[in-house]
């Protein structure tokens, strides 16, 4: 079973940015700290998937722009649990929250690699968006919920 709710206590805290860091940062070489935004503490629902043990195997946050869009960023799945369907429950978590509050459509970065994901998800491409850390492209990706 999976426990999807935000971080209450400092450890859960920090396990939610140490896999942010782990699966987004790390691998490319950023420094520690760097996966913490500067608008992560603005009024933004974080999200982390939880095992039976409390082991955070998933992360994401979800914001509202000016528009009324949403805006998924920092969706994270620790290696161990990629392929188990932590990133679907957790994407349809976001989803659910976000029609709670009013919200039609969703907009997210996507990393090339995770375009075929998204996409199985309901997502579109709409653009070719930036290149993060002059190598892993990103996709601009639309979904209107129901």
């Amino acid at each position: 079973m999976i426990d999807l709710r935000s971080p209450q206590t400092a450890e859960e805290w920090k396990a939610y940015y140490q896999l942010r860091y782990d699966v987004l940062r790390e691998p490319w070489n950023q420094p520690p700290g760097s996966e913490v935004l500067p608008d992560d503490q603005t009024d933004i629902i974080h999200v982390a998937a939880y095992d039976t043990d409390g082991i955070t195997l998933g992360v994401a946050r979800l914001h509202t722009n000016a528009d009324g869009r949403g805006q998924v960023r920092c969706v994270a799945v620790s290696k161990a649990a990629q392929g188990k369907g932590v990133g679907k429950k957790l994407m349809a978590h976001l989803e659910t929250l976000a029609q709670q509050m009013g919200v039609t459509e969703i907009i997210l970065e996507a990393r090339e690699n995770a375009v075929p994901f998204y996409q199985a998800l309901g997502y579109d491409v709409t653009q070719t968006s930036y290149l993060l850390f002059n190598e892993i492209q990103h996709y601009t990706m639309l979904k209107r919920l129901a």
